[in-house]
């Protein structure tokens, strides 16, 4: 696992404006159905990473303006709830992500964003201008690095317990780390479970 410093990684010197995939209409990636924008290129590259063939800023396919249109259209039907970021890490494709989620705003405001970082919030908040801007039009993030020795497949959205859900504008507002309020880490599975066993 990679730990950077303070603004070390940027986006510009690293990203090239890849995707790995595009999937709509999908229930995992955060709350409802969801469309999920997957970029190319992590830095981190965390031991036991699902997605390893995300680490590559060359892999995947180049992100087009039909495949924005696409996106926009998908993420217009009422039935979709918002879109979410992933990767790949998407804050270190702030040049093709930036642009989009202004677009969401200015068109689709009803459109809630999600994304997933590698960074943790502490870590965001020392964090390059086109970081923080991207973080400024997102509505819930998953921070942190995944931590194969926290594993915990009870967790909701996440993988290892040293992840958050952080609700991102009340945390900006506050200037702390306030957890989305619908966090609901495998109580009613743990409680289902007792009842059959009983």
């Amino acid at each position: 696992m990679n730990n950077p410093k303070p603004q070390e990684w940027k986006s510009e010197e690293l990203s090239q404006g890849r995707i790995i995939d595009y999937k709509p209409f999908n229930f995992i990636d955060g709350e409802g159905v969801r469309n999920s924008l997957y970029v190319s290129g992590c830095m981190f590259h965390c031991e036991g990473c699902y997605n390893v063939a995300t680490w590559s800023f060359k892999a995947g396919i180049p992100y087009t303006a039909e495949l924005e249109e696409r996106i926009m259209k998908d993420l217009a039907q009422p039935y979709v709830q918002g879109l979410t970021l992933l990767g790949g890490e998407p804050f270190l494709n702030t040049g093709i992500l930036i642009p989009l989620v202004k677009r969401i705003r200015k068109e689709l405001p009803d459109k809630d964003i999600w994304s997933w970082t590698g960074y943790t919030w502490e870590e965001m908040m020392l964090e390059t201008p086109d970081k923080l801007e991207l973080l400024s039009y997102v509505d819930i993030l998953v921070d942190g690095r995944y931590d194969r020795t926290k594993r915990n497949l009870m967790l909701q959205f996440r993988g290892s317990s040293n992840q958050r859900i952080i609700d991102v504008q009340q945390s900006l507002a506050k200037g702390e780390v306030v957890i989305w309020a619908k966090l609901n880490d495998g109580k009613q599975a743990y409680e289902q479970m007792e009842r059959d066993e009983r």
